[in-house]
C-alpha cells in the first residue's frame, strides 16, 4: 500500500509587479513522493516507472547531484554539514513527474522528517532553463506554517536580476498544499509566485485521471516559460545577461 506518498492537484500563479505588471496561471499536478516508497509506487502503478521510461516516471538524476545517485543519501550528506543528518528518518519530495520522458521542475522541495515525523529541514531546489540548479537549505521547526527568508543567489529569469530576497511561506503538506514565494527588492514587491493543491491518493486511477486532465503537462510548463518570456520581451522589459555560471550549488540559510 502506498501510504507515505500522494498527489496534489492544483494551480501555479505568477504575478510580477514591476517594472510592468505581468500575470499568468496554469493548472498542474505534482507528486509528493516518499523517497523510500518509490519502488512500491512502481510496483503498484503499471504506467509509472522509477529511473526508466514510461508514460509517467521519476528519475533520481533530475534532482540532487543530478548523476542518478541516491537522493536520500544526498540529503543526508548535505544536512550532515549542519549537524542533523543523524536525525533524518524520511524524506518526501514535491515535484513534477516526467511525462513521456520529459520534465522541467522550476522548483522542487525536499521535506525532511525525523523519527517522530517532525519536520526538521526544507530544501528548495531551484532550476533555470540553462541547465543549472541551486538548492536553498533551511533547518526548520515542526510548525504547520513554515516561513523562510534568504537573499536570491541564483539567476532564474533573464528579466530579473539577483538583487532581491525570497520570502517563502509554506503549509506543512497535509490535505492541502500551499507554497508561496514573495520576492522583493529594495523598492518593494517584485514577484508573487504560488502553488496550491488538494491532496488525493496516489494510485493507478488517480494518476491516470491526473494525466488525462493535464496531458503533456511538463511540455506545457517549459513552453509556458518561453511564451511568458516572449510576452515580457514584447512589453520591453529589460533583458539581464547572466554573468555567473552555477552548474549545481547549495547554500545553507538561517
Amino acid at each position: 500500500m502506498i501510504d507515505k506518498s500522494c498527489l496534489y492537484i492544483g494551480s501555479v500563479i505568477h504575478k510580477r509587479f514591476k517594472p510592468k505588471e505581468h500575470f499568468f496561471k496554469y493548472k498542474v499536478f505534482s507528486l509528493y513522493l516518499n523517497l523510500d516508497e518509490i519502488d512500491e509506487v512502481q510496483k503498484k502503478i503499471p504506467f509509472f516507472s522509477y529511473n526508466k521510461f514510461n508514460l509517467i516516471s521519476f528519475y533520481d538524476k533530475d534532482h540532487g547531484e543530478r548523476d542518478g545517485s541516491s537522493l536520500k543519501l544526498w540529503v543526508k550528506k548535505k544536512l550532515n554539514e549542519v549537524g542533523i543528518a543523524n536525525e533524518i528518518k524520511s524524506v518526501n519530495l514535491l515535484c513534477y513527474p516526467r511525462i513521456f520522458g520529459y520534465v522541467f521542475n522550476p522548483l522542487s522541495i525536499f521535506f525532511v522528517f525525523d523519527k517522530y515525523s517532525s519536520l526538521i529541514a526544507i530544501m528548495y531546489e531551484v532550476k533555470n532553463t540553462f541547465g543549472e540548479q541551486h538548492t536553498y537549505i533551511f533547518k526548520t521547526k515542526d510548525n504547520n506554517l513554515i516561513k523562510n527568508h534568504c537573499d536570491k543567489k541564483f539567476h532564474v529569469s533573464p528579466f530579473m536580476d539577483l538583487n532581491s530576497t525570497y520570502n517563502f511561506k509554506i503549509l506543512k503538506p497535509g490535505n492541502k498544499l500551499s507554497v508561496i514565494i514573495d520576492q522583493r527588492d529594495s523598492d518593494g514587491k517584485l514577484l508573487f509566485a504560488s502553488q496550491d493543491g488538494e491532496k488525493i491518493e496516489l494510485n493507478t486511477k488517480n494518476l491516470l485521471i491526473s494525466y488525462l486532465k493535464h496531458p503533456l503537462m511538463t511540455f506545457k510548463v517549459i513552453s509556458a516559460i518561453h511564451f511568458e518570456a516572449l510576452r515580457l520581451w514584447v512589453k520591453r522589459i529589460k533583458f539581464i545577461k547572466k554573468v555567473i555560471k552555477i552548474k549545481n550549488n547549495v547554500s545553507f540559510e538561517k
